[in-house]
């Protein structure tokens, strides 16, 4: 009856600690029981009716699927860095529903501002910015089936091992509470999805150079979650 509480609690936690304010609180996150504990804080980024419609159309031109909801199961797991050595900072890019400037390399593909479900700063604190089965924009041709997860740190030299350890806890949790999830891979490895069944994205000529979080981190990260059998992407 315990372990079913506690995967109770962990199955519910984000509508449990949600709040319809931009309010940062604490939640505690029971994982089970042959797994830490783990944090998370959540800072809820502005998610109303406006976003999950341009999320709809984001779908729909994007992948050319016609959804009556913005939940996604998820099969990957994404990691970034925030190129902002700020949380504060990294956190108001996303906040808003719509972009707002300084992304002319996506801005033709859509108004809908970028979004990942976590975000984990210098010191290893880990926030929720929305609901995890939720789709963000944070990788193209893959959010329909993608968590991501931005590291604040401003280039791959200041991420922190701070950082990694909280990946490494953030991915197991993720792991144990979607088994879905078959994929850990950085966002500058996306484009080898594209020989995946996985990749959805209709429009060919809508790619972005990436080198978040590099090959030094999914090292590192990879290292500590081996045994889960994540998959990379192909060679």
């Amino acid at each position: 009856m315990k372990q079913f509480t506690l995967l109770l609690i962990a199955a519910f936690s984000f509508s449990a600690c949600a709040t319809t304010s931009t309010e940062t609180h604490q939640c505690k996150t029971i994982a089970p029981p042959d797994y830490a504990t783990i944090h998370i804080v959540d800072r809820p980024i502005d998610f109303d009716k406006e976003r999950i419609a341009l999320t709809k159309a984001y779908i729909k031109k994007h992948y050319g699927k016609s959804v009556d909801s913005i939940r996604i199961t998820p099969k990957i797991i994404v990691l970034h860095y925030t190129a902002i050595d700020s949380v504060d900072a990294s956190f108001n890019t996303m906040k808003p529903q719509t972009l707002h400037g300084g992304r002319k390399d996506i801005a033709n593909a859509s108004a809908l501002n970028v979004s990942v479900q976590f975000m984990v700063d210098k010191d290893g604190t880990i926030y929720r910015l929305m609901p995890e089965n939720w789709m963000g924009r944070h990788v193209i041709g893959l959010n329909y089936s993608a968590i991501g997860v931005e590291n604040v740190a401003k280039d791959a030299a200041h991420l922190t091992p701070a950082q990694v350890k909280a990946n490494i806890a953030l991915v197991k949790y993720l792991k144990h509470k979607y088994p879905t999830i078959e994929y850990l891979i950085g966002h500058h490895e996306y484009r080898r999805m594209e020989k995946t069944p996985l990749w959805l994205e209709k429009d060919k000529g809508y790619r972005t150079v990436k080198y978040d979080p590099g090959v030094k981190f999914m090292k590192e990260v990879r290292a500590g979650v081996q045994w889960l059998g994540l998959k990379e992407p192909p060679k």
